[in-house]
């Protein structure tokens, strides 16, 4: 749990439908190994769903309570621990959630829709909890019974649980939870599968957790509870605000856990952007009863290893690729016609970038139905070019059939050297920069000459860094790539190589695999001067999309990539040091289309002034 990471463990136990003193040793032999500070048990768990009408038996009834007297008495799991079971109040049974911290019930919540149909007949047994909040005598302790959110202060961890059809109601508890400051859902549930079910139960986790801005962790029965016409799969799932981390869908008649890690912090950062969730608070508020707990601060194990290129896709590349391009290439086609113009310049060097900016322009054109002739090409050799580049960026424009021209910049940039009295051969900044400069001159004066605009080719991980010529690449009337960082610009190349254009496959691949390079000066490579894009990405994602600092990302960075103390000192004070000084450069930085939750611009969702000092 040190910085802001809680590791859930959802259990479906192997059950006994009826049977809570078998149930309760399972689920105490389970606790004896789980390795998390949450272990969450299904809906009914200790009793099973399925009872039918021995809910209204005062020995099940009876046998709850002891077995939980029991429990508490010998619970050796120093977490949270959450069980389902029936709970009587005043001559009626909820169907509860109860939430438990060693030897001590912090709370019971019980459930507050109560499904009446074919999926089940809940209320023939059970009393909704709806604006239920007082306190219990439940086991010789006074407890709060209702609307609980659970907090660890020191955590930022404020947690609220629902029950099964809860998230399914028009406004359910999670929402009302989270409207006053609850980032964790926990849904203890048993949904009896169904060929529609499935997917909706799925659905609806991933949506509450994005409308909420929260992590959703549902733990299902398994397929032990199944019963008469009931099947039960165990379909548990972890959501972050939107997004599936963690999913479980193997159907056992044995007890399975699944271990899930959540970052609280991040969590955090999504909330205090969300505008919607800042009103909704307004609209839900509810006074709900608040019990405190403190979780041991300790080092987690991570039940999964963290993604190093969080802006790959690992899974559905097709589609991925599909929906970027679609982005990118109707941005284009927008700006086009809004500008009344057939034409586009682009500078092209044989690299990633421009590469990329190339084939969406050429997938533009083709949408249009224009002649791809329109999109005048230009290789500008310059001081550093290698041949292998060079040569790159022949075979790109001429298999893509688009008007190629090669200018050579050798002589302007040594006639501008003698004009602003540079020597050629200290080869400088001012060196490398008056050529970046002069192709961005040629490519303006062009896109004025054949009444068209020069399409920008650098991307978001060059903005973060810095890593452009103020005036030079960083300029241009449209930065088609200013969305998207380094490492998905690869997956973008190389799935445009194995999805359009067999013709030019064998060039591309290779252009994935040049090193990256400005080509400014022989031999010149980018990885060398800010590192590698792999690891500056993955900063930049936990930066600007998780809300890290310094501290978190050094941790990480050890963790993640295996680097040393210094290799990962080094990293962050680089990236950091370059982010806050380049600010300058972004804020003067020409329209471009949005593509992975963070954009830079400062016409964007990125606002920071030029002169902040930080660190």
């Amino acid at each position: 749990m040190k910085y802001g990471f809680v590791k859930m463990g959802i259990i479906t136990p192997k059950i006994e439908v009826g049977a809570p003193r078998t149930n309760i040793m399972e689920m105490l032999d389970v606790l004896n190994n789980v390795n998390s500070q949450f272990a969450v048990f299904p809906e009914l768990s200790l009793t099973g769903s399925t009872c039918g009408d021995l809910f209204f038996q005062d020995d099940l009834i009876g046998e709850v309570i002891e077995t939980l007297t029991y429990f508490l008495t010998v619970n050796p799991f120093d977490g949270i621990t959450i069980i389902g079971a029936p709970v009587s109040y005043l001559d009626r049974l909820y169907n509860c959630a109860i939430v438990i911290k060693k030897d001590k019930i912090l709370g019971i919540v019980p459930k507050t829709y109560l499904p009446n149909n074919l999926d089940g007949y809940e209320k023939r047994y059970f009393e909704s909890g709806f604006e239920i909040n007082t306190k219990i005598d439940f086991i010789q302790t006074n407890v709060p019974f209702g609307n609980i959110i659970f907090e660890d202060k020191l955590l930022n961890l404020r947690f609220g649980v629902e029950i099964g059809d809860d998230m399914l109601a028009p406004i359910s508890p999670a929402s009302v939870y989270s409207a006053n400051g609850a980032n964790v859902i926990i849904n203890i549930a048993a949904f009896s599968a169904t060929l529609s079910k499935i997917d909706m139960i799925r659905n609806a986790a991933i949506e509450q957790s994005r409308k909420n801005s929260v992590s959703y962790v549902m733990a299902q029965m398994g397929a032990s509870e199944s019963t008469s016409s009931g099947v039960y799969l165990g379909n548990d799932i972890v959501c972050i605000c939107g997004n599936v981390v963690k999913e479980d869908n193997n159907v056992s008649l044995d007890t399975k856990i699944v271990y899930a890690d959540i970052d609280i912090k991040e969590i955090n950062f999504r909330r205090k952007k969300d505008s919607n969730l800042k009103d909704a608070a307004k609209f839900y508020k509810k006074d709900l009863v608040n019990v405190c707990f403190n979780l041991d601060l300790v080092e987690i194990d991570f039940s999964d290893e963290f993604n190093q290129t969080p802006f790959v896709p690992k899974t559905d590349f097709n589609d991925v690729f599909n929906k970027i391009s679609t982005i990118q290439e109707y941005a284009l086609i927008k700006r086009l016609a809004h500008l009344n113009t057939r034409s586009v310049v682009i500078g092209i060097s044989g690299g990633l970038d421009s590469t990329l900016a190339l084939l969406v322009a050429h997938q533009a054109f083709l949408k249009l139905n224009w002649d791809p002739r329109g999109i005048i090409a230009v290789t500008m050799p310059g001081l550093g070019t290698s041949a292998r580049t060079k040569n790159n960026a022949y075979k790109l424009m001429q298999g893509l059939g688009v008007t190629v021209k090669e200018l050579d910049i050798n002589n302007a940039v040594m006639d501008h050297f003698r004009i602003i009295e540079h020597d050629p051969n200290n080869k400088d900044i001012t060196y490398e920069n008056a050529q970046a400069r002069m192709r961005t001159l040629i490519l303006m004066d062009l896109a004025n000459k054949y009444n068209g605009f020069v399409l920008g080719t650098g991307d978001l991980s060059e903005l973060a860094l810095g890593w452009c010529t103020y005036n030079g690449d960083q300029m241009s009337m449209y930065g088609i790539n200013a969305g998207i960082p380094k490492t998905l610009v690869l997956f973008m190349v190389y799935n445009y190589a194995m999805n359009k254009y067999e013709n030019i496959a064998e060039t591309l691949i290779d252009i994935c695999e040049t090193p990256i390079s400005p080509e400014l000066v022989q031999g010149q490579k980018t990885e060398d001067n800010v590192g590698k894009y792999e690891i500056n990405d993955f900063i930049l994602y936990r930066f600007g999309v998780c809300g890290d600092d310094e501290e978190k990302i050094f941790y990480l960075l050890k963790r993640v990539f295996g680097l040393s103390e210094e290799e990962a000192t080094k990293y962050v004070s680089n990236f950091f040091r370059r982010f806050y000084a380049q600010q300058y450069k972004r804020q003067a930085l020409p329209d471009g289309p949005k593509v992975v939750d963070i954009a830079l611009s400062a016409n964007g969702d990125f606002r920071m002034p030029c002169d902040v000092k930080r660190g």
